[in-house]
């Protein structure tokens, strides 16, 4: 599902960016090839260690921690902007060529296709599966997480236009 969900969001890009960028669409392919890979070898791992049988108590915040640490880490690589994951580069579109700069609602907009599909899902399933307080506290969240670190966290690092499109401008030149 990420890898398919990845590939999406690498195409809805091309079209965000109003024109084809084959390097822009390869690097994210081959991001989400790997990214998707090291997801499930993570997964398996920490279900063989059972922390998906650990009390509430001990996932609830756990989850909590892993959604701060990985929007801060989203910040700063959105900020290098070099070889992204296309649901990042999705939100850096969204957030800069079409929401004035806000992480908050770029964030949001980007949650709006899975929220959609989760809701349909519920209505035809009855019922709704894997929607937890961690997901519930990223959607929430993730925006004003990425906003405040871009803030706080090497402040010095800001945002530049993604790599392909800077080399573009200058052989255009």
């Amino acid at each position: 599902m990420i890898f398919t969900f990845g590939i999406i969001n690498a195409l809805t890009n091309q079209i965000l960016i109003k024109h084809i960028d084959v390097l822009r669409f390869v690097e994210e392919v081959i991001f989400i090839i790997f990214f998707s890979s090291f997801i499930q070898i993570f997964t398996n791992y920490f279900e063989s260690l059972g922390w998906n049988h650990l009390s509430l108590f001990i996932r609830v915040p756990m989850a909590l921690i892993g959604v701060c640490c990985f929007c801060t880490a989203i910040s700063l690589y959105q900020r290098a902007n070099i070889f992204m994951h296309p649901n990042d580069d999705t939100t850096n579109i969204l957030r800069f060529d079409y929401l004035n700069g806000s992480a908050i609602k770029s964030q949001l907009l980007d949650f709006a296709p899975p929220i959609i599909i989760i809701l349909i899902c519920a209505i035809f399933l009855h019922r709704i599966y894997s929607v937890s307080i961690g997901t519930l506290f990223s959607i929430a969240f993730n925006g004003i997480l990425i906003q405040t670190a871009d803030k706080y966290v090497f402040p010095s690092l800001k945002h530049n236009e993604n790599i392909n499109t800077q080399i573009q401008k200058h052989f255009e030149k």
